[in-house]
């Protein structure tokens, strides 16, 4: 029920955006784009700024390398930094490149005799990093939709995605490659009896919605064929806040958009809001100066104690008694 029902959700919504784009085409291609777009801006300022007020007053950087103390000890700013320069060098490559998912290992008990194995799994973070990039290259190219004249570099960046020049519209290799790492993060939940058992039904909506959005995309592209002139006129107007829904655009055409709006909606509510989590992780955003800078919390409140030297005059007959070894006589 945790796989059928987040299913069964996208593909209502594929049936609801079906009928609304060919019917109700102002409130599926005009108001629920801007009420999607509105939610998923408020919703991450919101969690931005909640994050921004949580009090961290410790320093608690991952640490994986030698942390700088003595001068003659060498040791490793990027892994442990101890400036600005290397929390910012070790964002880069988290943001970009997803490092600490690059060391992602799996355990595994070995059978006769039993051992248990720690091997490196470099496919969670190969599809990660192929589904991600994809995506980005995806949502830039889509920016031609919303300007005029398109800039030369998106140009240049669409042709370099469909270098190999296949068929017409020319192939893009990121709708491959999207779809192929979307498809291996979804068996890879389904397969492993482990991942399966710990994945929520929110986990595999999100796959099954991006996995819709990416299909009814590529559907419009190289078998509906939508007249591209059109759906720029529409995106150009609502960039402008002028909205005008040409007619022209099909039911299709209304589901990829419907379902990119549950998805803008979606992602302050999710765990996909990790896209902006990222900057605010205090393990990887903190300078790790604790060898050489105090810190205290300022919320701290007063606490009554009861010391071990109170303790010993409040017990020290019965303790005398039973024979217990006391510091004072």
């Amino acid at each position: 029920m945790r796989i059928l029902i987040p299913l069964l959700a996208v593909v209502v919504l594929i049936a609801i955006g079906t009928v609304g784009g060919g019917g109700a085409r102002y409130l599926f291609f005009v108001v629920l784009p801007y009420a999607g777009l509105a939610i998923f801006v408020l919703g991450i300022v919101y969690r931005v700024i909640h994050w921004a007020r949580s009090p961290v007053p410790f320093r608690i950087p991952t640490s994986c390398g030698q942390q700088k103390s003595l001068p003659w000890i060498r040791s490793n700013n990027q892994e442990n930094p101890h400036n600005m320069l290397g929390v910012i060098w070790r964002m880069i490559l988290e943001v970009l490149f997803f490092r600490s998912l690059f060391r992602n290992t799996t355990t595994e008990i070995r059978q006769g005799p039993p051992r248990v194995l720690h091997n490196p799994d470099k496919w969670l973070w190969a599809s990660s990093l192929l589904f991600h990039w994809s995506l980005l290259i995806i949502l830039v190219r889509h920016f031609k939709y919303f300007v005029e004249p398109v800039p030369n570099w998106i140009i240049g960046l669409q042709n370099l995605d469909g270098f190999f020049q296949i068929g017409l519209p020319v192939l893009l290799l990121t709708d491959i490659v999207v779809v192929g790492a979307l498809s291996y993060l979804v068996l890879r939940r389904l397969w492993e009896a482990k991942l399966r058992y710990i994945s929520l039904p929110a986990d595999y909506f999100a796959l099954f919605l991006l996995l819709g959005i990416t299909g009814s995309g590529i559907y419009l592209r190289y078998f509906d064929k939508s007249d591209i002139t059109l759906a720029k006129q529409l995106g150009t107007g609502l960039l402008s806040f002028a909205p005008v829904v040409p007619e022209g655009l099909g039911a299709t055409f209304g589901v990829h958009l419907f379902l990119v709006s549950i998805l803008l909606a979606y992602i302050p509510l999710s765990k996909l809001v990790h896209m902006a989590g990222v900057f605010m992780s205090p393990t990887r955003n903190m300078v790790n100066n604790n060898r050489w800078e105090r810190h205290v919390n300022p919320w701290d409140y007063p606490v009554t104690v009861h010391t071990y030297e109170e303790y010993e005059d409040e017990f020290r007959d019965v303790m005398k008694a039973a024979e217990l070894p006391v510091e004072k006589d």
